[in-house]
């Protein structure tokens, strides 16, 4: 494989064969020069079929509104993650640049406490006109990091509110984040994210709205909880009610049908 960097890189068995090895191996710009192949290269996923991989990652997709504070959320439960020793992948969704295309980083920037940890890979992804909250090659990059061994893979949907769905399809659990006094309940129930969330949180769960807004999600959806992610408040309770969810799904549930 030559100009691994460029989009116009020539593919040949024996670099996709030696790229997937080093990914496999944990070799973290292994995997993020496979994830670069998915996005920009149309036979990229070729080197899919040489991610075979036991492994099984626990993945779970994080949507709501911009300012909910979602990806404070993220950053929390990395680090909760992080102290039980598991690897953690972040994959967050950025809304394209008009002029050049990419992803505007802007999660990266705000989990940089993250930044120097070997146990914590996090890239951004751009939509590029891809609808449905994520960006085209998002599924393919969590399979590559599943492979690379991470634990826990965290997807972080751009948050617009609508056409978000297309993360119940990748993800094990999906988590909504609402915010109180912004009607946020509302809105998340006309876009139908109530009905895909398995768990929904109200995040600054310190303001004064809050327990209305806890009172009226409860009416709608059976899993709700309060937090408060910028001190960490809910977050162990979080991790903990997403754990009793995936232990409770059986061999024939949607989620099991993905790993398939």
């Amino acid at each position: 494989m030559r100009s691994l960097g460029s989009h116009r890189f020539q593919c040949d068995m024996q670099g996709l064969l030696i790229l997937a090895e080093q990914a496999r191996a944990g070799n973290i710009r292994a995997v993020s020069r496979v994830i670069s192949l998915l996005e920009n290269h149309p036979g990229g996923r070729e080197v899919l079929r040489l991610l075979d991989s036991t492994t099984r990652a626990t993945i779970i997709g994080v949507t709501g509104y911009p300012g909910a504070g979602k990806s404070t959320v993220v950053t929390r439960l990395v680090s909760f993650y992080r102290r039980q020793g598991l690897k953690v992948g972040v994959l967050a969704v950025d809304i394209s640049s008009s002029v050049t295309g990419g992803a505007l980083l802007g999660d990266r920037i705000r989990m940089q406490e993250h930044a120097l940890d070997h146990g914590v890979y996090i890239r951004s992804m751009a939509t590029r006109g891809h609808y449905g909250g994520l960006a085209q090659a998002t599924g393919d990059a969590a399979i590559v990091l599943e492979a690379a061994g991470y634990d826990v893979i965290l997807i972080e949907t751009i948050g617009v509110g609508q056409n978000e769905v297309d993360v119940v399809d990748l993800a094990h659990i999906v988590v909504a984040v609402v915010a109180p006094g912004l009607g946020d309940e509302v809105q998340a129930m006309k876009a139908g994210l109530l009905e895909v969330a398995h768990i929904v949180i109200v995040n600054k769960g310190d303001l004064p709205d809050a327990d209305n807004t806890l009172r009226t999600l409860m009416k709608w959806c059976p899993n709700v909880l309060r937090t408060v992610a910028t001190t960490g408040e809910g977050i162990p309770e979080l991790a903990a009610a997403m754990t009793a969810y995936r232990q409770s799904r059986t061999v024939g549930d949607v989620g099991e049908a993905r790993d398939r």
